[in-house]
């Protein structure tokens, strides 16, 4: 079995991937924060997170994946004032619409996804523990995290102090001891939400959610922390703070050993943005595209280079995926070989800190033998091309209704389609191959493609 490689933001170099107990490996990430629609960002995090966890699962017997659902934030509270929808309903509405739409990527739903209001009472009781050991400190109703309580502050980032006073981004408030220090527990006004706690009615800061819901489904360590590269800092160098400085850790690693980052998608090199107005949301490009074109796109260059989202990507990806469906549809009637595995050049590209770009070009290689194959070879090719797939979460449907092969998404009658063909293949028998062509282009106005097989023809609609 290949050595599987992993870069680890925590000390910035790629290390072998040594688990805690290697018969149950459990692996965290950010979840989404549930006042509107997913964003092509926050897709690539949860598609490389998701790819993470189908390549070990291959490896490994037992894979515990968590992705939490944050339901408290002032974003959310904002967006219910906004909309005049209660915050319930309103984050009901998107962790629904959230979870269907990462659903159409091929994102297998994480085995816990555990909602912030369901683990006040782990963050109040983490809160408590960091004010006895004189971590943290009550000022003006709030908690805060004493940063200069944990020595080994900023090892993940890499920041030093100033750095990350510049990092956070964050007016400095008159109740703070230090500028640095971030908030574990705030006020909560009437018209907020808000739980009973030892320093009054409030709701948790955000970085304490995911330190005690990681906690909570994991326990610690557990082996990977994953996200967006712009969690690194604070959310995360927070999390390590709080959890490290509550059990007296001194090493980052005794709360997660590695953490991965997925680098940002962005357009025409600048990062996606409100202000800039170039936010593309999976709801809507799902309207256009399938899933696994956009899936296939997400995951088209390594998860921790920056991702150019363009159209020119989401073509490749789409024409990839036709020629091996097509290559899977002419192939249809080979069985699979169930003793085949995953290939080995496939397996060692992933190991390879998932090397999709790798993979992507052994896959391609597979489907061209496949297609080029005698009958001897066809049923182990074919099934290294799907275990292949199947890991990378493409190739998922039946190559028929990836081509959409007799269906139409207009309103023409299919038995209106097939009596043209009909009359197509009557007038090539008697060799009258001018009407036949005429056929041809009057199916080609209405957007049907037709391909003529040992079997008959076929046809399918290009829109």
């Amino acid at each position: 079995m290949s050595i599987f490689k992993i870069h680890n933001t925590l000390g910035n170099k790629k290390e072998e991937f040594i688990p805690i107990d290697k018969d149950h490996i459990r692996i965290y990430a950010c979840g989404p924060t549930v006042y509107n629609y997913a964003h092509i960002g926050n897709a690539r995090m949860a598609v490389v997170c998701d790819l993470l966890v189908r390549f070990m699962r291959s490896i490994y017997p037992k894979v515990t994946y968590v992705s939490n659902i944050t339901d408290i934030d002032d974003k959310i509270i904002n967006a219910s004032l906004e909309t005049n929808t209660p915050i319930k309903e309103l984050t009901a509405k998107y962790e629904k619409v959230y979870n269907q739409d990462m659903g159409e990527l091929g994102v297998l739903k994480p085995d816990i996804q555990p909602r912030a209001t369901d683990h006040i009472k782990e963050m109040i009781s983490l809160i408590d523990q960091l004010i006895k050991q004189n971590n943290a400190y009550v000022s003006d109703n709030h908690v805060l995290f004493n940063v200069s309580s944990y020595k080994n502050y900023g090892l993940l980032s890499g920041r030093n102090k100033e750095d990350q006073i510049a990092g956070s981004r964050v007016e400095v408030a008159d109740y703070k001891n230090n500028s640095g220090d971030f908030v574990l527990w705030k006020p909560s006004s009437e018209d907020q939400p808000g739980w009973d706690s030892p320093w009054g009615k409030g709701r948790p800061g955000w970085h304490i959610e995911c330190s005690a819901m990681s906690e909570k489904t994991l326990s610690l360590p557990f082996d990977i922390h994953g996200g967006g590269l712009d969690l690194t800092f604070p959310h995360h160098e927070n999390e390590i703070a709080q959890s490290c400085a509550a059990h007296k850790f001194d090493d980052p690693q005794d709360y997660a050993k590695y953490w991965i980052h997925n680098g940002f998608v962005t357009m025409d090199g600048e990062k996606m943005s409100k202000s800039l107005g170039n936010i593309f949301l999976v709801n809507d490009l799902l309207k256009k595209y399938p899933g696994e074109t956009l899936r296939l796109s997400l995951i088209s260059s390594h998860y921790r280079q920056p991702l150019n989202w363009n159209s020119k990507i989401i073509e490749q990806a789409q024409k990839n995926l036709d020629r091996i469906y097509r290559i899977l549809k002419d192939n249809e009637n080979i069985s699979i070989d169930e003793n085949i595995h995953v290939p080995d050049n496939v397996v060692d590209a992933l190991s390879d800190d998932l090397n999709t770009s790798k993979a992507m070009f052994e896959i391609n290689l597979i489907a061209d033998k496949l297609s080029k194959s005698n009958n001897k070879n066809k049923s182990a090719l074919k099934g290294e091309l799907v275990s292949s797939g199947k890991i990378l979460g493409l190739f998922q449907q039946s190559p028929s209704e990836w081509l959409k092969y007799g269906k139409t998404n207009n309103n023409i009658d299919s038995n209106f389609i097939e009596e043209l063909i009909l009359k197509r293949n009557k007038a090539r028998e008697v060799k009258n191959f001018q009407e036949a062509d005429k056929i041809r282009d009057e199916l080609t106005n209405i957007n049907i493609e037709i391909e003529d097989t040992i079997d008959g023809t076929i046809w399918r609609s290009k829109n």
